[in-house]
């Protein structure tokens, strides 16, 4: 079960999730976004473990000197996190993270982060708001379902408070070789290739060709049970993928645009989350 804490009952109000009305709990685990520095650092340093420690991406300089993953964007971004209260109240209990970024936030800088390895002209002329969402990770003991599904469960939170009418960023794969992923490139590309009108295509320098085999040689049930968790997770909620894969050698991935129209996700969130915001302002 999840339920809302108001915000008096726990962590001070941080400047976007739920808006004041505190954080989604399941047991020990709750979501909300970061309300200090403190805890960005903490999450910063999660992700500097899960991306470089673990899966090998190689870091700059900085990157190496701090043990920090972190950029430009961190700064004007919304930082979702999930805590373990078992482990404390502030940043010794950061257990996953997820980034959201704005459009009002990424003007800030000047672009969104996907901007470097897709174009995104079709959903810069999206007419409603858009947000992107990227440096996802969960600490190796809390990955299984109730730390992701408090994911989503803040992520469909945030969409509702701030009336998101598309979301997007890059999933990886693992590993640079698109060879030795070609089944799932060309699942994905035959099977949830985005509508033209807000189809990423990867940019020309980049681009990597996703049909790599007859998609009637494929196990489509197969194929997607083999997928990453967090894109098999965007599929769920009816989301499609650009055109074109990306190489990350940095981050030793391979990398697809995901496109999520938030009217696509359920009725279920929406009335859920309406319900229960009512309740705690009564």
């Amino acid at each position: 079960m999840t339920v809302i804490i108001p915000a008096g009952a726990g962590p001070p109000e941080g400047h976007g999730l739920l808006n004041g009305f505190g954080e989604l709990r399941g047991g020990n685990l709750g979501v909300r976004l970061a309300v200090s520095a403190a805890e960005i650092d903490a999450a910063q340093a999660l992700r500097y473990h899960v991306f470089y420690d673990e899966m090998g991406a190689v870091p700059s300089e900085d990157a190496a000197r701090t043990h920090r993953d972190a950029d430009a964007y961190d700064a004007v971004s919304d930082h979702l996190l999930v805590l373990d209260h078992a482990l404390g109240t502030g940043p010794e209990s950061v257990v996953g993270c997820y980034r959201l970024i704005r459009r009002s936030a990424a003007d800030l800088i000047g672009r969104f982060y996907s901007a470097d390895e897709y174009d995104i002209s079709t959903l810069l002329s999206f007419p409603g708001d858009i947000m992107e969402l990227g440096r996802s990770c969960v600490h190796a003991g809390y990955r299984g379902r109730a730390a992701m599904q408090l994911l989503w469960r803040g992520i469909a939170a945030y969409i509702f408070l701030h009336r998101i009418d598309l979301m997007f960023g890059c999933a990886s794969l693992p590993g640079t070789e698109p060879d030795g992923i070609a089944a799932e490139l060309t699942y994905l590309y035959h099977n949830h290739l985005a509508p033209p009108a807000v189809r990423p295509r990867a940019l020309d320098s980049r681009y990597v060709d996703m049909r790599r085999l007859d998609p009637a040689s494929l196990d489509p049930r197969r194929t997607l049970v083999g997928l990453p968790p967090l894109i098999k997770g965007y599929l769920r909620l009816g989301g499609f993928v650009g055109d074109g894969a990306v190489i990350d050698r940095q981050f030793n991935t391979t990398d697809v645009a995901v496109i999520v129209k938030t009217d696509l996700i359920t009725d279920k969130y929406y009335r859920h989350y309406e319900r229960q915001m009512r309740d705690a302002l009564e």
